[in-house]
């Protein structure tokens, strides 16, 4: 639906452009380089030069990239709601300096529009030639896909992008708020609790309190949109349901499910990723991964899971969110994958990475504020919400760990409650000692939370008690996160798959032994093979595995060499 309140004549662009600040945007984080002039020089047998006049769009909110600027002259403006009443200017860049964002590697739509401020000159590009310019320089390459994971970050932090309109106490906003976030698409969230121009934004929309929440990305108003509407705006369905058979089906995107995309797409297998919620599973949730190898600085699991989806994109994986699997069936020598909307999708083999969901903390009331105050991730959307108030952090593992150091940076006060007697317990030992020598959270050894307390769906305190001498305390908080572990997702996998006491794919020897009485082609399943000839577990999912991000990702590898063996004798 168009939104009636666009307004993208001449006295928009010139409200926008007199409020333009003087010089540009400085280059803090390291997402807005200066070109060198040799580099411009070599660019430009790429392109072509092209003068500029004031107002003039180059890159519009919603359309393809399609052209990579630089900027020789003059000022450019990077604006979020273009012709909208509330738009504004998010950075101001000159000469010197590249336009666009990820969508110039990956064809997604542009989140903002870049408008000339001053007139100049700028070097077109069309996108096709500079990736594969990127490609055969790769300390360009480099350089290029560092400044739009950066400008992705700065945007997704400061809460930047198309807009979601709606209650933060609302489930339904809670939904596209964390799936907006956890497939890291640039948002702002206008809360109709606290934001003062959310009501005159809803009333010149003509959109009542009843219909929200509501997304507005440039023209386009969703009333109260699904997710699979709000995934099918931006792009994030690739792979439709149809006759043809994909070589390889990978089930979940997580570490190993994408290390398993990169693997098979780029090794020519034809290769679907179906995935329920969003890129980077479980480490995707995590605000910093400081243990994996070749980040010794650390990064951000979001970061790590987009530049993994990127490169499986690169060699042309087919990723598409959401899309929940519910059931497996072997059918004439493939694997039908039946999904939730009714869809279908072939594979000669699968591999199943989906794994663990999380796990929800077993005390009263949770259904009351589970919607609204209870998280489990620690990512910018998440420190949005908590800038200012008190919050309880929930889990001895690492994620609860570096949940807690991050949210320390936003929230008046951090209570980390672990239920093990010592914090090292279960927590790397690096983390353990910065957290101990943080003042700005309180860590509580051997407690557990036995009660929640507030009203009307707004959490205000949590209740518990010491489980060494019985002693009960309550602690102010507006927000509760839950770090305690996570069950397997295996409820759609069908009986002719073993697994173990806890829910847990078995493989290699182990699905042997649980093959041995039934009638069988007498071949023994591979390592990472379960008890279906051709269905392979990698990661979390798997009994036995080490649950730690390198080793996901190892699996994810491996498993596509036993694939590749399976498809030969099939073939």
């Amino acid at each position: 639906m168009t939104a009636p309140t666009a307004r993208s004549g001449s006295h928009g662009i010139e409200e926008l452009l007199a409020n333009v600040p003087h010089g540009e945007t400085p280059d803090l984080s390291g997402g807005y380089p200066r070109l060198e002039e040799s580099r411009i020089r070599s660019l430009e047998t790429l392109g072509e030069r092209r003068p500029t006049s004031r107002g003039e769009v180059l890159i519009a909110e919603g359309e393809p990239e399609t052209i990579f600027y630089v900027v020789l002259s003059g000022r450019v403006a990077v604006a979020e709601a273009f012709g909208c009443p509330d738009q504004r200017v998010a950075r101001v860049h000159g000469s010197g300096r590249f336009l666009g964002e990820l969508g110039v590697l990956t064809g997604q739509a542009a989140f903002f529009t870049s408008v000339v401020v001053d007139p100049g000159e700028v070097l077109a590009i069309p996108t096709d030639r500079l990736r594969a310019y990127a490609a055969a320089d790769p300390a360009f390459g480099d350089q290029v896909l560092r400044a739009y994971l950066i400008r992705r970050s700065l945007a997704l932090g400061e809460g930047i992008g198309f807009r979601i309109v709606g209650s933060r106490y609302s489930a339904g906003t809670r939904k596209l708020r964390e799936f907006a976030a956890r497939n890291r698409l640039p948002h702002r969230f206008v809360d109709l609790e606290t934001d003062p121009s959310a009501e005159r934004l809803l009333r010149e929309l003509g959109v009542g309190p009843e219909e929200t929440p509501v997304v507005l990305y440039r023209n386009r108003l969703l009333r109260n949109p699904s997710i699979a509407e709000l995934a099918a705006m931006f792009g994030l369905r690739e792979l439709d349901a149809k006759e043809e058979v994909c070589d390889l089906v990978i089930v979940g995107a997580g570490p190993a499910g994408l290390a398993a995309a990169v693997y098979g797409a780029s090794e020519g297998l034809d290769t679907g990723v179906l995935e329920a919620i969003a890129a980077g599973g479980q480490a995707a949730r995590t605000s910093r991964i400081e243990n994996y190898l070749g980040f010794p600085a650390g990064i951000s699991g979001g970061e790590l899971a987009e530049r993994a989806a990127l490169q499986a994109e690169r060699f042309g994986a087919r990723r598409t969110v959401p899309a929940e699997v519910v059931g497996l069936e072997q059918r004439d020598g493939e694997y039908a994958l039946r999904l939730a909307d009714g869809g279908e999708v072939l594979g000669r083999s699968v591999i199943v990475a989906t794994g663990v969901r999380v796990r929800r903390l077993p005390v009263p009331r949770m259904e009351e504020f589970e919607d609204t105050c209870v998280y489990y991730a620690a990512t910018p959307i998440e420190a949005q919400q908590c800038v200012g108030h008190p919050v309880v952090v929930v889990g001895g593992g690492n994620s609860a760990g570096q949940a807690a150091v991050f949210l320390a940076d936003h929230a008046a006060e951090v209570h980390l409650v672990v239920r093990e007697r010592r914090l090292d317990e279960q927590m790397s030992r690096y983390l353990a000692d910065r957290i101990i020598r943080d003042p700005r959270i309180q860590v509580l050894l051997h407690t557990e939370v036995r009660e929640l307390q507030g009203e009307n769906g707004r959490l205000e305190a949590v209740v518990v008690e010491d489980t060494a001498t019985g002693e009960r305390q309550r602690l102010p908080a507006r927000d509760l996160m839950v770090f305690i572990g996570g069950d397997p997702c295996t409820s759609w996998l069908p009986e002719s798959v073993a697994l173990d006491s806890g829910g847990y794919v078995l493989t290699g020897s182990a699905a042997a032994r649980a093959r041995a009485e039934e009638e069988t082609d007498g071949r023994a399943p591979a390592f990472l093979e379960t008890t279906l000839p051709g269905v392979f577990a990698a990661g979390d999912v798997r009994s036995g595995s080490i649950k730690r991000v390198a080793s996901s990702v190892g699996e994810g590898a491996m498993a596509v060499r036993l694939v590749h063996e399976h498809l030969a004798t099939t073939r």
